[in-house]
């Protein structure tokens, strides 16, 4: 990507700020302090009307906002603003499906709308910036952070990151209804060893470039004011500790001009990590790096200007990084608006609330992922007449939330017993039983869950993982029920009462031991304020779910790191032995990227090509019809795949390269166009260069990246 292909910083009207600014003043414009308790101390005060912190985390109080502010452009020197900031990765107070959920829909302009409302809400109660969205692609289920990723593909993760910095910052970044986006964390952070968190990364330039920063050029382009650098080490150095990364690829070869922001305490840990002996050379490392704001640790402000009188870090250092926050309050229109107290107004407020509730439930129900439906069991058929809700999450409300649930409250939360009772026919009996606490590995009595499932004619089981479970430092070694849910499961599976299963969860789990005997499965993610109402629909045929699944469900943990642009092998499966497979489980997925169901099915035609070569300044255009071949509408998420067979270095077996939604009637077919040009064809070799090599290609259309209809064709010089 050229520097000429991203939006310009016009420094200008700062740079007199900044000539006028004393060293004490350009320093606290590079600390980030998050109050404790979200309240401000005399402390912060006294450093606020100083000019020696620039920017809050985590104060979400309007009216300790409103102090903050007022002390900052009333009592402060230069009058400077404060920048707030949070992290709104789903939602504010209206709580959206996580990410990886909002990922499932493959629906940008879903999420480019959730984005928005997030931001509306967000601004209206003074905060700026937020920490999102966080783009780390990941293709291993056990680290926890999988629940706030795109998932574990690098065109679909480029997709939904435009979406987000389009929603979040719009057109005009200085409307009262707007975020700045801050994506994080570059780069690489979602390979870490082990899918353990903060732990080390090790990969290779080409594979850097090729699957985990393709996310990042994507939310430059479109403007991204700001990004965070990962705190893991990335090939034995963190990012903070790592010039040729931020000054070198992301500042000169990218081009990239907004201000980085270290992770918590991100630049004290530098010691932690074997990089420097003390906290005072971590500073100097970190600035003299790329990282122009300090998260928390306080050092920028303790050191910095001891650093510059022993000629360690230079003024001009301080500087550009106190110009590149000055320029992103400019752009937020923070020198202009007044300071006034924050006024909610009650009425726009509820207007507010009321239209994202209804982006929340289209959210959520495109967000869910029917995974089995045997003898079409749903929608659930009038007939049944009694059914048992049985599960920890069948009245839940906290943890439906998701991790990151920033203000939300569980009580604006729809609970599963509520939609279910909401959408049965009248006369339908739905009886609500725990069955099991969520998460004691204690010993259980479920004969009350036993009676209700026997005398029902259909069981509901609601089951899945708690929210802490997935998220920031909540990595897994196993991916398996907590153990009670799990014998909950196998009682009532021995009923021969047909079972539903909904699976609550941040990441995939490992279903392998329940999946042959449950008849239905519906993977729900943590769906936000509307849950409830979300499931209710889809489970009573008032909605017709599509959501397809953004990274793939291993079988066991044994199979991770799996995913389905594998490169191919000398020894494949599919030949004698020896080859490349296990001797105890088959090399297959659970269920592949891509995968999910419908109530009704679709049928492909083989797709046909416009011309049968292109060369490197063609487009090849790609059709393919598809019909409804089922009887109920239904809306189907089209992809396309490619695979270069023959190259310089391996290709993977498959890579994604298109995806477009159809809604259909029953019996109606229509036509879906893709388009490729050779900069698709495009990889990474061994030099870290883009390259583009003649020769034959193949493509699918289909529903997953398991199944479709295939054709070939060359690019010639």
């Amino acid at each position: 990507m050229s520097p000429s292909s991203l939006k310009p910083i016009e420094p200008s009207d700062v740079r007199a700020i900044l000539s006028q600014m004393n060293l004490e003043e350009k320093i606290g414009q590079l600390v980030l302090l998050s109050p404790k308790d979200g309240m401000l101390s005399e402390e912060l005060k006294t450093l606020i009307q100083k000019g020696k912190v620039g920017s809050f985390l985590n104060l979400t109080d309007p009216s300790q906002i409103e102090a903050a502010q007022l002390i900052a452009s009333n009592r402060g020197r230069l009058q400077i603003p404060l920048l707030f900031a949070f992290d709104v990765l789903h939602g504010f107070k209206t709580i959206f499906p996580i990410p990886i959920a909002l990922a499932s829909s493959m629906d940008p302009e879903l999420i480019e709308l959730v984005a928005h409302a997030a931001a509306k809400e967000a601004r209206a109660f003074g905060i700026h910036l937020t920490f999102a969205p966080m783009l780390d692609v990941c293709r291993d289920p056990r680290w926890g952070r999988v629940a706030e990723s795109p998932g574990e593909d690098p065109f679909l993760a480029s997709l939904l990151s435009s979406a987000w910095i389009k929603g979040f910052q719009g057109k005009n970044l200085s409307s009262s209804s707007l975020l700045a986006a801050c994506p994080k964390h570059f780069v690489g952070y979602g390979a870490v060893e082990g899918g353990r968190d903060y732990n080390s990364v090790t990969i290779s330039h080409r594979l850097l470039q090729e699957i985990y920063l393709p996310p990042f050029l994507q939310a430059f382009k479109e403007g991204a004011f700001a990004t965070m650098a990962a705190f893991v080490a990335i090939n034995g150095l963190p990012p903070a500790a790592n010039p040729q990364l931020l000054k070198g690829l992301l500042r000169k070869d990218i081009g990239w001009e907004g201000p980085v922001i270290s992770d918590w305490n991100a630049v004290r840990e530098l010691v932690q990590h074997g990089i420097t002996e003390n906290e005072k050379t971590a500073v100097a490392l970190a600035i003299n790096s790329g990282i122009d704001i300090d998260m928390v640790s306080g050092l920028y402000s303790q050191y910095l200007e001891e650093l510059l009188k022993e000629g360690k870090v230079k003024e001009e250092t301080i500087d550009e990084a106190a110009l590149r926050v000055l320029t992103l309050k400019k752009k937020l229109g923070l020198f202009t608006q007044e300071p006034h107290p924050l006024k909610i107004d009650q009425n726009q407020w509820q207007t507010i609330l009321k239209t994202n509730k209804q982006i929340a439930l289209e959210a959520a129900k495109k967000s869910v992922v029917l995974l089995k439906n045997e003898d079409g069991l749903l929608p659930i058929a009038p007939s049944i007449r009694s059914i048992a809700l049985i599960g920890p999450f069948s009245e839940e409300r906290k943890e439906h939330l998701g991790p990151w649930s920033a203000i939300g409250d569980c009580n604006d939360v729809i609970t599963l017993a509520e939609g279910l009772k909401r959408y049965a026919p009248r006369g339908t009996k739905i009886h609500v039983v725990e069955g099991c606490n969520k998460f004691s590995h204690g010993t259980v009595d479920y004969q009350q869950a036993l009676k209700i499932a026997q005398s029902s004619q259909l069981i509901v089981a609601a089951v899945g993982e708690k929210a802490n479970m997935s998220g920031e430092a909540a990595s897994r070694a196993f991916l398996d029920l907590p153990t009670q849910q799990q014998k909950l499961i196998e009682v009532l599976l021995e009923t021969g009462v047909p079972v539903v299963l909904i699976v609550f969860s941040g990441r995939p789990l490992d279903l392998s031991r329940i999946i042959s005997k449950t008849k239905a499965i519906l993977q729900a993610w943590f769906l936000g304020t509307e849950t409830g109402e979300a499931l209710g629909q889809i489970l009573f045929g008032l909605y017709n779910p599509s959501g397809k699944l953004p990274i793939t469900f291993p079988r066991s943990v044994g199979q991770i790191p799996i995913y389905y642009a594998q490169l191919p092998t000398g020894r494949p499966a599919n030949r004698s032995f020896p080859s490349c497979r296990y001797i105890d489980q088959s090399n297959t997925p659970l269920f592949p990227f891509g995968y999910g169901l419908s109530y009704t099915t679709f049928h492909y035609s083989f797709p046909t090509l416009n011309r049968s070569r292109i060369n490197y300044h063609e487009t090849l255009e790609i059709l393919t019809e598809i019909e409804n071949t089922g009887t109920v509408p239904g809306e189907e998420i089209v992809q396309l795949y490619i695979r270069d067979p023959v190259a310089s270095i391996s290709r993977p077996l498959k890579e994604l390269k298109g995806i477009r939604r159809v809604f259909l009637k029953p019996g109606e077919r229509q036509k879906i166009k893709f388009s490729l040009s050779s900069v698709d064809l495009a990889f990474i070799d061994y030099e870290g260069k883009r390259k583009i090599e003649p020769g034959r290609f193949f493509l699918w259309v289909g529903p997953n990246s398991m199944e479709g209809k295939r054709a070939e064709f060359d690019l010639v010089p």
